[in-house]
């Protein structure tokens, strides 16, 4: 990617203003290629969403050992014939869910409460910024008037 020049056309608090402007500019045949969003005074934010026991945590675990375990037993089954996939994909889910739940109790165990929560981590910015090409600057001028 080459760095060209480029003029500020906007500022705004929220990023979503920010897409609605490019949006803008793209529904009407700007060539958006020249812009771009650029967020300034990034930070990140961890929203906590719950308390996290040794239970949740099993349970986290066998759901995403099923999963897996979903997957291995279709990979399997495509090498069986007739009614036999189903037990095996079955069967596979539920040794991934029992080794799931205790991986999951076990990685929770031994952090011997150093993280009793579970959280969701996002990266949010103070401002967002659209800048245009020097290029197409005047011509983009005339979204935000």
């Amino acid at each position: 990617m080459t760095r060209t020049e480029s003029n500020l056309l906007a500022s705004f608090s929220d990023y979503l203003e920010a897409q609605r402007l490019v949006d803008r500019m793209s529904d009407d045949g700007f060539p958006v290629e020249s812009v771009r969003i650029i967020g300034d005074g990034v930070r990140t934010v961890e929203q906590v969403t719950g308390r996290m026991t040794r239970g949740r945590a099993a349970v986290a675990g066998a759901a995403g050992g099923a999963w897996f375990g979903v997957f291995i037993g279709l990979l399997f089954g495509l090498f069986t014939t007739g009614g036999t996939w189903v037990w095996l994909v079955l069967v596979s889910m539920v040794i991934g869910a029992f080794w799931g739940a205790v991986f999951g109790f076990v990685a929770h165990w031994s952090t011997r409460g150093q993280r009793d929560f579970s959280s969701v981590m996002t990266l949010q910015a103070q401002r967002y910024e659209v800048h245009v090409d020097q290029a197409r600057a005047a011509q983009a001028a005339r979204y935000v008037l």
